[in-house]
């Protein structure tokens, strides 16, 4: 039986006033709002990128099959939007992640990534043909408490940098991202009958909320188990050698990958960071050419 007994209805009644804590290196959130080499076929609606930082180039493909994401990017870059940003938030073995234009001559105390273009962008999640293997670019976001849509930030993204995970740990994260699945549905079928519910608990209908409970577990296990967590073995392959952060897989649009330059990401996720995952010493953009 699924393990939403401890959590149940009344619990998630809170999910809908209160947001989740998570811990520090689970999302990639705007605050606000093989190296890769022969792991890649590229097709004639990808284009390529150099981004020239103060710690070396990085050489970037933009998927074809995310179009919004590619074309958001592209014109950034036209408009030199990204041109003296920084690199504001850095954690080894986990992503480097910039594009906030709040960022541009920062002082050191400044807290940074609430910052974008006033506007948000479709996911495009083409999942799992794009996940977050090391080297992977992908589109930051704010957290499903207030974006249930998965929309990305208008500007903000990050590189994946990750570590390498044995076959067996990659087995128990399938087994925590599916009870997190079946969490996530359980809160939506929950929500679906809030007028009921509420109802139910003005009337100290006990029995009749864990009947509710019953039945919202029964659908959940049901609906979870047409397509559960599995990782391809492309995912496999990936994770246990050049690694990656797998548990992001699915949540955020991937629209990217570094071809060149991994040298140049290790690099920065290894600088000095303050409180806030901040650099000590700014790592910055200096500008981003089109290649292709």
């Amino acid at each position: 039986m699924l393990r939403l007994r401890t959590i149940g209805l009344l619990a998630a009644l809170s999910l809908w006033s209160t947001s989740c804590s998570q811990t520090r290196q689970s999302s990639i959130e705007t605050n606000n709002l093989n190296t890769t080499e022969n792991m890649t076929q590229t097709d004639k609606n990808d284009i390529i990128v150099n981004i020239s930082t103060t710690m070396g180039d990085i050489k970037v493909l933009l998927y074809g099959d995310t179009p919004k994401h590619r074309d958001n990017f592209i014109k950034l870059v036209n408009d030199g939007f990204y041109d003296g940003t920084l690199f504001h938030r850095v954690i080894n073995e986990f992503m480097i992640q910039a594009g906030d234009p709040e960022s541009k001559g920062a002082p050191a105390v400044k807290r940074l990534g609430t910052g974008g273009p006033g506007y948000n962008i479709e996911a495009e999640i083409v999942y799992p043909e794009h996940f977050h293997k090391r080297g992977a670019l992908a589109a930051a976001r704010q957290g499903d408490n207030v974006n249930p849509e998965r929309k990305s930030s208008g500007s903000q993204f990050y590189i994946v940098t990750g570590k390498a995970y044995s076959e067996q740990q990659l087995m128990q994260m399938e087994k925590q991202m599916q009870m997190m699945k079946q969490q996530e549905i359980f809160n939506r079928l929950a929500s679906e009958r809030r007028d009921t519910i509420m109802q139910l608990r003005r009337n100290n209908d006990h029995a009749g909320i864990q009947k509710l409970q019953e039945e919202l577990i029964a659908l959940t296990e049901t609906e979870a188990s047409k397509n559960p967590v599995k990782f391809t073995d492309e995912q496999k392959k990936a994770y246990t050698t050049v690694g990656g952060t797998p548990h992001l897989d699915n949540q955020y649009t991937v629209f990217g990958e570094v071809l060149d330059g991994l040298d140049v990401v290790e690099r920065i996720e290894k600088v000095t960071t303050l409180p806030g995952d901040r650099p000590k010493d700014d790592v910055k953009i200096l500008n981003i050419t089109i290649e292709k």
